[in-house]
């Protein structure tokens, strides 16, 4: 269809000085649609209703071409806090979202044509249901007589078309209507945002962005959405990501990002089109958590009020903000020594070799990939340097082997196709299939799984049980389906029983190559295949014991007890631990070396709240992510991927190994 589509901004809508159109317009009957938003999802400004009246009988003219003008209101995010009345505002289109006003079916919405349409509507194709009459052999097609058995194809949602009828009963019930949610919601949005845009620094710099086009002082121009960005004290912008990886320690809810709405943060925001365009060859698209370049936020952070808030909602996320911008007392929470200790048997289970059938129960000597020595660069180009002259090394090894469990210390190891051989190559999922966390289950940390690599075992601490035959399924990672096989019943009735919740341990299987990493490369070329096992970003995790030693002066100030060093290194679940001379010094580096091997430096890592639960007890403390967050932005370890897989029988790199590296020659990239 050649169909013109003119995109109008609000102060762009023009009041018609022409009392009547020229003779030979008068009768153009041209359609024409105006589309415009009840209420903005994005700042919860809203428009003016009066314009359905004034777009239809011609006193505002969105352009100047004639014609016959129909208006099409998006009313999705307006109904679910607002009354509209169609009587009075006589809309053309009204899409609505069900989820919105009840929170319940996902997925669920209506768009009411009026009859008026009717005429001017084509469809060019037609599905089951909304034939009255078609021809196979011939192009003969009528359509049901109403507009919606018309435009209807298929079967449509009717289990969730019947929950319907509830919604509503308990929404009229419980409020006594949506002119009672309107004052409500807005009440609690209004109170809201006068603390949110008093709130200051000592040196008198903004908390808070607050992106709005009004000033809260009536629920007739404005919604129960807030929507804004947290500021530091030098008005530096807070990730958005940043901010609601701290909110759920709170267990409050944000909504981040753009909200699908790129128009309305262009603006809010001050982003070009151009700045799209280069953000996405940076790196960042729609949904993920790259939330700053180059100094500017990629979105904001949202949020918004329903019938069933209240306003001790309200003053927790308040306090949330409180907490994490001013206060120490209000967010440490004392480490206890109550959770119950690990048995002291052991579960015994198979480990395979890498490219091992998995229904084969026997021992298989494992199958390890080396890197060569003689990889390094030798050309004149890379400049390898030691920083201060001082030499960098290793001061320790770890691997886990189950995902999120605990770490098991080696002084040497040998080196798979995917990293570390056996790191990450097990997990625990739930009866969904769905992988099980730290920040779902904190006790997963106090299981200790080790590796036998001469008796070819993982050794569990717990109750010995023979493993069964495998099966094979899939399971997910942070979104990604990986091929895995089950360990057995016996495994799984052990964790289920020490973590009391029905789980499974699963195997990654090995012979699957992933690709994840692509979809935010890093600086990698978008052909590098990268082999992973079942870690979230890269193959290696790298932190510097210096870069460390300086965080933990930082949080120790905020801490009622002291803090030491050894505390706070196994909550970064790092892989190399290196001893370098000055603190972050790790994050101007390209390359690096460590004994024979050779890496890419990949970038910086997102630590996620899981810094939050200490290693030896499964306790929680907030102050970590927040201390963090303070004096570095939550980026402290960095990533690394191997340069090069050779074919070698050799060990990986033990302790104490020299370490080089490859400065970058510009500034690091932006991610």
């Amino acid at each position: 269809m050649n169909v013109l589509s003119v995109p109008v901004k609000p102060k762009e809508m023009l009041l018609s000085e022409k009392n009547t159109l020229p003779p030979e317009e008068q009768n153009c009957t041209t359609p024409h649609l105006f589309s415009y938003p009840a209420q903005s999802n994005f700042s919860g400004t809203k428009y003016p209703l009066s314009w359905i009246h004034d777009i239809k009988s011609g006193k505002l003219c969105p352009t100047e071409i004639p014609g016959k003008w129909f208006v099409l209101l998006d009313a999705a995010s307006y109904v679910s806090t607002s009354p509209l009345d169609l009587g009075v505002h006589q809309a053309d289109f009204i899409p609505i979202s069900f989820y919105k006003i009840f929170g319940f079916p996902t997925g669920l919405g209506a768009l009411l044509v009026s009859n008026r349409i009717a005429p001017f509507l084509r469809k060019s194709y037609f599905g089951g249901g909304t034939a009255a009459a078609y021809l196979a052999g011939e192009d003969f097609y009528f359509p049901q007589k109403s507009i919606a058995e018309r435009f209807e194809d298929g079967t449509v949602s009717f289990l969730d078309i019947i929950a319907l009828k509830h919604g509503f009963d308990v929404l009229e019930r419980l409020t006594g209507g949506m002119e009672n949610i309107k004052q409500h919601t807005f009440a609690l949005a209004h109170y809201t945002y006068t603390v949110l845009s008093t709130l200051k620094y000592a040196n008198g710099a903004p908390v808070v962005r607050i992106y709005c086009d009004t000033d809260f002082s009536s629920p007739d121009v404005q919604g129960p959405i807030i929507n804004f960005n947290i500021l530091d004290e030098n008005g530096e912008v807070i990730g958005f990501s940043q901010v609601d990886k701290m909110a759920s320690l709170y267990n409050i809810h944000l909504r981040t990002g753009c909200f699908c709405n790129t128009g309305a943060c262009q603006m809010h925001l001050g982003i070009s089109n151009e700045d799209i365009r280069r953000n996405l060859q940076a790196g960042h698209v729609c949904g993920d958590d790259v939330d700053v370049i180059d100094g500017r936020p990629t979105g904001s952070v949202r949020i918004s009020f329903g019938y069933m808030s209240t306003f001790e909602d309200a003053q927790s996320f308040l306090k949330f903000i409180i907490a994490t911008r001013f206060s120490k007392s209000d967010t440490a929470v004392p480490f206890q020594s109550s959770v119950t200790k690990l048995p002291t048997e052991s579960v015994k289970s198979p480990v395979q070799d890498d490219y091992s059938s998995c229904n084969n129960a026997n021992k298989l000597a494992p199958r390890m990939h080396i890197l060569d020595r003689d990889l390094w660069d030798s050309s004149p180009a890379a400049v390898k340097t030691v920083k201060g002259g001082k030499p960098i090394t290793v001061t320790n090894i770890y691997l886990y082997p189950i995902k999120s469990c605990s770490a098991f210390e080696v002084a040497e190891w040998p080196v798979g196709n995917q990293g570390l051989l056996y790191d990450r190559n097990w997990m625990v999922v739930n009866q969904n299939g769905v992988c099980i966390t730290q920040k779902q289950e904190p006790r997963l940390c106090l299981i200790n799984p080790s590796i036998d690599l001469k008796q070819n075992i993982m050794i569990i601490q717990a109750e010995e049980n023979p493993g069964k035959e495998a099966v094979i399924c899939e399971s997910k990672v942070c979104s990604h389906r990986v091929k895995t096989y089950d360990c057995g019943e016996r495994i799984a009735g052990w964790l289920s029983t020490f973590l009391g919740r029905s789980c499974r341990l699963i195997r990654q299987s090995s012979d699957i190559k992933s690709n994840k990493h692509q979809k935010n490369a890093k600086g990698l070329t978008p052909a590098t295949s990268i082999s992973l096992s079942l870690v979230n970003e890269a193959q290696y995790l790298l932190i510097n014991v210096a870069s460390i030693s300086h965080l933990k002066d930082h949080i120790s100030a905020r801490l009622e007890e002291p803090l030491e060093i050894q505390e706070l290194i196994p909550r970064f679940r790092a892989n190399l631990v290196i001893s370098a001379p000055e603190s972050f010094e790790e994050e101007e580096w390209a390359e690096i070396s460590v004994g024979s091997l050779r890496f890419q430096v990949v970038g910086p890592c997102s630590r996620c709240q899981i810094i939050c639960i200490d290693q030896q007890s499964g306790e929680r403390n907030k102050e970590f992510l927040q201390s963090l967050s303070a004096a570095r932005g939550r980026k402290v370890s960095v990533i690394l991927q191997s340069s090069r897989i050779a074919r070698s029988g050799e060990c990986f790199a033990s302790l104490g190994h020299a370490t080089m590296v490859v400065l970058q020659r510009t500034g690091p990239a932006a991610f």
